[in-house]
């Protein structure tokens, strides 16, 4: 599994949605430059297929890519990123909405959560908001090699404060931490 993968669409509309064989998605969510192209990348073993960016707030569309033929992912514009002006981050919270609430193929949220900085407040209002329209979320706290191996257990703990769940994976893309378990995720959503 995870043998294919290739980029078909940027959409800002449904109308530009490429599946039309309704095909299960996996959006990937979160803050600017929390890493979701990167675990995109890694989970595919591609490094170039989601484009990654040292400049946060780059992507500004769906980004549709198809994994082996049978499911998509789905890279969606980062939040809070304070250089975007008003107009732009209404704009993507429209269709980033829209998305949302009216997508029949949509199986799991991955919310994105930098294991170091923890929820910000921007992610415990997209978590509140993914359980309003419950939309089933897992909340997978990345670049977890950026804190000493000691200290993991204690941001964990903090992390789950903010955002009780039992949904909840900590990965790295550099360790390759919890990218089996979140493959396994999906595979195990699709049968």
């Amino acid at each position: 599994m995870f043998e294919t993968s290739e980029f078909i669409t940027s959409a800002v509309k449904k109308e530009q949605y490429p599946n039309h064989q309704h095909l299960p998605e996996f959006v990937f969510m979160g803050r600017s430059n929390v890493g979701k192209s990167s675990l995109i990348n890694a989970l595919c073993q591609k490094k170039l297929l989601a484009k990654v960016s040292s400049k946060p707030g780059k992507t500004i569309t769906l980004n549709f890519f198809l994994i082996d033929k049978q499911f998509y992912f789905v890279d969606v514009p980062g939040y809070g990123y304070a250089v975007q002006s008003k107009v732009e981050r209404l704009n993507f919270g429209k269709y980033i909405e829209e998305y949302l609430t009216h997508h029949e193929n949509l199986k799991y949220a991955f919310l994105l959560v930098d294991t170091k900085v923890g929820p910000t407040k921007d992610d415990l209002l997209m978590y509140d908001y993914l359980q309003y329209f419950k939309v089933p979320t897992y909340v997978v706290s990345t670049k977890s090699d950026k804190v000493g191996t000691t200290k993991l257990h204690q941001h964990k703990k903090m992390i789950l404060e903010k955002i009780p769940t039992d949904h909840f994976i900590m990965t790295s893309t550099m360790t390759k931490k919890g990218l089996e378990e979140l493959k396994n995720i999906i595979l195990e959503s699709l049968s």
